[in-house]
């Protein structure tokens, strides 16, 4: 019988040969995942022989992720910006780089002094998290969040009651059914142009079509969502947007009557823009 840490290189074995991204973190969660073991047990528990059946599940979802299923679905959550996410595919992964976005939100609400609270849109929501993440940091908010598929919002209902957290969910495109004004429009939207689907990392093929590609240049949805903007936000509110380093300029060029800066993922690349009228 294996001991954990030949579990553990055998995983990283399987998952290297898959050609999977960061073998070595995803069999480590893969395997504490499945004997549900904190991490110093990678530690302590080393030279532990492994059951049968211990070694049978943990090898069971490394196969799994060895089909490049993603890793947050296998594991089912996945914490981002201060809050837990049931992730599945009715919802794109949130993806680490999105943090910016919530951090930009933030400095854009802490910079706000509307009476009596501010009140804040998230479109095309997701999983929930860019509305959850802000309604954890600023309680005081009043948050709306949108999207255009009912499994999605499903799930991102589900991440608000899990959290503990109150936003106002809205099936919809877009401004459908909405009443602005709001001191902040945030929205992390289709931006990829419609030629990535063939070239799309295994993992991508899991997230949904329509929070993925918009487009022959990606802009497609962000241009209706700059359209409508306007008149949805308050005098001196803020539009933040995540769009991709190959087409952010080139909406950011189109926005003529707007204030626009584009701005660095953690990486340097120009991804994030952040417009005023």
């Amino acid at each position: 019988m294996p001991t954990l840490r030949q579990l553990v290189l055998e995983a990283v074995r399987v998952l290297e040969a898959a050609e999977v991204p960061s073998p070595e973190v995803d069999a480590r969660e893969l395997v504490l995942f499945a004997l549900g073991l904190g991490r110093t047990a990678l530690l302590t528990r080393a030279h532990e022989e492994m059951t049968p059946p211990d070694t049978a599940r943990v090898m069971a979802l490394v196969q799994r992720r060895a089909a490049r299923i993603p890793l947050q679905h296998l594991l089912g959550e996945v914490e981002w910006g201060g809050v837990r996410l049931k992730s599945d595919a009715r919802a794109l992964v949130p993806r680490p780089e999105t943090e910016v976005l919530l951090e930009l939100a933030l400095a854009s609400l802490a910079t706000t002094h509307a009476p009596p609270l501010p009140r804040v849109l998230d479109i095309g929501t997701g999983t929930g998290a860019i509305a959850l993440g802000i309604k954890r940091a600023r309680p005081d908010a009043e948050v709306w969040a949108t999207d255009l598929s009912a499994a999605a919002l499903e799930l991102a209902r589900e991440n608000a009651e899990w959290n503990g957290l109150t936003v106002n969910f809205v099936q919809g495109s877009l401004f459908d059914a909405l009443a602005g004004p709001f001191d902040l429009i945030v929205s992390n939207p289709p931006y990829l142009p419609e030629s990535d689907r063939l070239s799309a990392q295994p993992e991508v093929r899991h997230d949904p079509a329509l929070a993925l590609y918009s487009g022959p240049d990606g802009l497609d949805l962000p241009r209706q969502l700059v359209r409508q903007a306007a008149s949805f936000l308050s005098p001196g509110g803020t539009l933040l947007l995540e769009l991709d380093p190959r087409n952010v300029t080139i909406l950011a060029q189109e926005m003529t009557d707007w204030h626009v800066e584009v701005l660095p993922d953690l990486t340097g690349r120009r991804r994030f823009l952040r417009a005023r009228r």
